[in-house]
């Protein structure tokens, strides 16, 4: 197909990309990156249903016959967070070797593995814990692709607005832990697919559960999302960069410190949503967790995607600030609310403090997202003096699409930190309070950062 003038478009491939443009941006710019947006959201939230899965599975996997011990159980569902992560330090960077679209498309295609491979493993007992583990570590694909997703999000949209874009497309998308958590105990307690979805586990109370729906809820959307994608996505000419180009971002020092902040936000994100569900069960077992898990996530997904406006408008490194102070007071309150000795502890008092905890590790995503970009608007301009400055344009939004994915890459180690800082504090010490005082000292460390850094006055990068 022709470029053509009036289009500026090679097929899927847009050749005249100029978001920072405000005519272009009005005349059609904005509506090409909101189509984008809107169907990279549903790509993204079965990326993270799918990443999630195993902390609703490990849960149930007792009750159907799979004898395996605490340790073993926070195995499972800390294993796809260490995929997950390590997958995304690759995936940060193939939105500008293949592009958005053809990557989004592979990407979610590649979830079926995990999905289908856990609708048959579940169903034959003979199931060896090594097929478990490998499964879970499938998982991952599905972390990895919130790193591609981000970055192909960051070069669609102009500064102005792209702190409240990459917010609903990373919040939307952090919404599939929630719905997963909310449809699968649904699905697991009814024959949806029917004989071709295989019999059900009777358990001894007399009910029945389909374990292998957890997986296969997931397929048919998986399929209509990777068409949507491959039909309606576009990849972006000047997007294109190799890998040495963008390894460049490994020599700059706010990389390094965004992966800190951002590990203190995301990865506090995922890995609380990894790991509450079995910590409520361990601790307050009386409580029917199912119930109640999903909410976490939800609260997390949803102030992230509602808040990115607050750090456009405020200044990122002045939200990122406060929100790791209420994270202190936060994880403080969940201390004070967990059995300890003769204390059984108060399970609305722990659950009250944490979704504070969820609430906050939303809007810490979204504000350390926004001041990605504008660190890096400051900070290319010093490190090339002499540019011209369309070059200098290219390599900021490069450099700020690359870190983006990086720091994601890095914080999603969180996924498999949290639920194993559990497993070992309760393996040790009989509780998890050791993990929370790590935890909660981390964030300090946080906010020290940043006031230094980005939110005092006079710091080397204001923003």
């Amino acid at each position: 197909m022709a470029i053509t003038a009036t289009s500026g478009q090679q097929g899927h491939t847009l050749i005249d990309w100029r978001p920072e443009d405000p005519q272009f941006w009005a005349d059609k710019g904005k509506s090409i990156a909101t189509r984008n947006l809107w169907i990279s959201i549903p790509n993204l939230l079965l990326a993270f249903s799918v990443w999630m899965v195993w902390s609703v599975v490990v849960a149930k996997l007792p009750a159907i016959g799979f004898e395996y011990s605490t340790g073993q159980l926070f195995w499972l569902a800390a294993l796809p967070g260490l995929s997950g992560a390590t997958l995304r330090i690759f995936y940060s960077f193939m939105i500008p070797i293949f592009g958005g679209r053809k990557w989004t498309t592979l990407s979610s295609l590649s979830l079926l593995l995990p999905a289908l491979g856990i609708g048959f493993a579940v169903q034959n007992p003979e199931t060896p814990y090594a097929m478990f583990l490998a499964l879970a570590l499938m998982c991952g694909f599905g972390g990895g692709n919130f790193a591609s997703s981000m970055a192909n999000i960051a070069y669609f949209y102009p500064k102005a607005t792209k702190g409240n874009a990459l917010a609903l497309n990373a919040g939307l998308g952090n919404l599939g832990v929630s719905v997963m958590q909310f449809v699968v105990p649904m699905v697991i307690t009814a024959g949806v697919f029917g004989a071709i979805g295989g019999a059900p586990v009777t358990l001894s109370d007399g009910s029945q559960l389909w374990i292998q729906n957890a997986g296969f809820v997931w397929v048919p959307f998986i399929l209509v999302s990777a068409i949507a994608a491959w039909f309606g996505m576009n990849d972006i000419a000047d997007a294109k960069a190799s890998l040495a180009d963008q390894l460049s971002i490994l020599k700059r020092f706010h990389n390094w410190v965004m992966c800190i902040l951002y590990t203190g936000t995301f990865g506090s994100f995922i890995g609380y949503s990894a790991g509450f569900p079995l910590l409520m069960k361990t601790q307050f077992p009386d409580v029917n967790v199912l119930s109640y898990a999903f909410l976490g996530p939800l609260v997390g997904a949803l102030s992230r995607a509602a808040t990115g406006w607050v750090s456009d408008k405020f200044g990122g490194g002045r939200v990122t600030f406060w929100v790791f102070l209420g994270m202190i007071v936060a994880v403080w309150g969940v201390l004070q609310f967990l059995p300890s000795g003769d204390y059984a502890g108060n399970f609305w008092g722990f659950f009250a403090c944490f979704m504070a905890l969820f609430f906050l590790t939303g809007v810490g995503n979204a504000s350390t997202f926004q001041m990605i970009p504008s660190i890096m608007k400051k900070e290319i301009p010093r490190l090339m003096p002499n540019g011209n400055p369309a070059d200098i344009q290219r390599t900021t939004e490069r450099e700020s699409a690359a870190i983006i994915a990086f720091t994601s890459a890095i914080a999603a180690y969180g996924a498999f930190f949290i639920p194993k800082a559990y497993g070992t504090s309760i393996g040790m010490t009989g509780q998890p309070h050791g993990a929370l005082w790590g935890f909660l000292i981390f964030y300090i460390l946080c906010v020290v950062i940043t006031w230094i850094f980005y939110s005092r006055k006079n710091a080397p990068v204001s923003c």
